[in-house]
């Protein structure tokens, strides 16, 4: 019997990754279900995915009420300096140790192409934390930023391709 073709390959790893990102909790046995291919097969194609780290992390969604916390994202536009300058910096992961030190937890991290270079998402218990967090943004990388924008999540209607559950919420901000 003849191998998969790479773009059958890359199809059936497309259709795992769905399910995961729907439900990464779910057992490989229903996965295998919803793809219509054998539990050996979604096993064999999880591993693969784990090991070329097309898959570097599974992720729990939180309701941060819940755990009297408040989402934030931090928008920042550099400035005109290199960015390599501060590269080794940004890769230490130097930022999130202190966000840690002051209640912070970083969820999400990403370099931009637009109005701005860089957002950071993260939780913390309150406004006045978060606006202490951005302070450490800019003492940490001095001479490289030119503006940051602090706004709180208000509402989150889907987290990391999963709805909120208490939908009928939103109703309650609008």
């Amino acid at each position: 019997m003849p191998k998969s073709s790479r773009k059958q390959i890359d199809e059936d790893e497309k259709k795992v990754i769905r399910q995961l990102q729907i439900n990464s909790k779910e057992s490989i046995d229903e996965i295998a279900k919803k793809c219509g291919f054998s539990r050996q097969k979604v096993w064999r194609v999880i591993k693969r995915l784990e090991k070329n780290k097309t898959i570097w992390g599974y992720h729990a969604v939180v309701d941060c009420e819940k755990i009297d916390s408040k989402l934030y994202l931090m928008l920042i536009k550099k400035t005109h300096e290199p960015v390599s300058k501060i590269v080794d910096i940004i890769i230490s992961r130097k930022l999130e140790e202190k966000a840690k030190e002051i209640g912070v937890a970083v969820g999400c991290s990403d370099y931009l192409h637009g109005c701005f270079d860089w957002s950071i998402c993260f939780t913390a218990p309150s406004i006045k934390e978060a606006k202490k967090f951005c302070e450490i943004v800019n003492k940490l990388y001095p001479n490289h930023i030119s503006e940051i924008h602090l706004m709180e999540k208000i509402f989150p209607v889907t987290s990391c391709n999963i709805n909120n559950p208490d939908l009928n919420k939103l109703k309650e901000f609008l």
